[in-house]
This record gives structure tokens, C-alpha cells and sequence, in this order.
């Protein structure tokens, strides 16, 4: 099947079947891709966490609204999270980035004030959310992207000081009578006419 037939038949999973399994091998790929994420003058100002211990997640789900139930039979949830300070960001790529970036940032980021520049930060992060979404579509791993979550229940848990939480993805197999398989509930998009414009 290739890569398109593969976006085609992906789709935000409901229900997953508990006992489906995602190989290490699998897990430590997709960890590899998320570091590899494309972000505006190689910014990373992310970290994703791999969350498979039971408590942690059973923690996490109780802060997931109607997302709850996706958490706990999920194979695995990955929390999407921002650096929280633009003087922490700042050193953070002072210190590793080279000085083309660092004076971009400086001169065209920074000037626009620190709304703007979290902002900028956080779609660098929704980036790397896509990158991931592609890669579960092309290893045949379903999955669910999910902004309905408590965030700062889920920095309390993870504790991860100087980040703050934005969205998650639980990762697994679906169940067989997951309600939204294309197969019961088919795609919908807007007319690509309306959406895909050539000059």
C-alpha cells in the first residue's frame, strides 16, 4: 500500500483494543522521528514524553475529559510539550544553534513581544504533532490526536518544570467495532476544490 492509500484509510481512533501491541522496535522509530521534526531555524522547542507506565497513565487519563477511556486502552500516550520561558529558549539555542538562527530570532521573533514569540513556539510544536500523525499512518499505528485534556494536570503529573503540556497522542490497534472506521462513519472533507488552489 503506499503512502497515500495509507492517509486515506487512517482515520482519529475512538476505540482501541487493549490487548493490540506496538513493537518496541516501533516505539523507539517513532522516537527517532519526533527528533528528527522539521521546526523554524531548527528551534526544537519541545519535548515529547513516552508515557507507558500504568499509573502515570491512569493519572493522565482522570485529566482527559472524554478522552479518558482512549488513554487507559491505548498502547501508549505521547504528551506534546513547550518550553515555558523565552529567556529559557533563548539560551537554550545561544547555546546549540548557529548564529544565523540565533540573530533571526533576535530580529525578527523576539521584537513582536512574548505573546507572539509563544505563539511562534507552540506551532513549532504542532509541527512536529503532524510529522508524528504521518508516520503512524505510514507504519500502519493507529492513533489520536487530542487537545481535550487538562494541561496543567498533566504538568502537575509529569513534573517537567521548565515545559508546559499543549496536546497528546495516544498510539495503539483499534477495536474491531471502533464506531469511527471509515468503513462505518466515512471520511469527510471539504471538496479539495475549495481546499487545493493552483495559479
Amino acid at each position: 500500500m503506499n503512502f497515500l492509500e495509507k492517509m486515506k484509510s487512517r482515520y482519529t481512533v475512538k476505540k482501541y483494543n487493549p490487548q493490540g501491541k506496538i513493537s518496541a522496535e516501533q516505539i523507539q522509530e517513532l522516537k527517532e522521528i519526533l527528533h528528527l521534526s522539521p521546526s523554524s531555524i531548527n528551534s526544537q522547542p519541545w519535548n515529547f514524553f513516552f508515557v507507558n507506565d500504568l499509573k502515570t497513565k491512569e493519572l493522565l487519563a482522570e485529566a482527559s475529559f472524554f478522552n479518558k477511556e482512549k488513554v487507559l486502552e491505548s498502547n501508549l500516550l505521547i504528551v506534546f510539550q513547550v518550553i515555558k520561558n523565552p529567556d529559557d529558549f533563548e539560551k537554550q539555542i545561544e547555546e546549540n544553534l548557529p548564529e544565523g538562527a540565533v540573530n533571526y530570532y533576535r530580529n525578527f521573533v523576539k521584537p513582536q513581544g512574548e505573546p507572539a514569540i509563544k505563539s511562534w513556539l507552540k506551532n513549532q510544536v504542532y509541527l512536529s504533532l503532524g510529522v508524528l500523525l504521518a508516520a503512524c499512518a505510514d507504519m500502519e499505528i493507529d492513533s489520536t490526536p487530542m487537545e481535550g485534556i487538562e494541561g496543567d494536570k498533566y504538568d502537575t503529573i509529569l513534573d517537567n518544570k521548565n515545559y508546559e503540556t499543549l496536546f497528546a497522542v495516544t498510539i495503539g490497534r483499534r477495536a474491531d467495532h471502533d464506531s469511527n472506521h471509515p468503513k462505518i462513519t466515512p471520511k469527510r472533507r471539504l471538496d479539495s476544490k475549495n481546499v487545493i488552489l493552483e495559479i
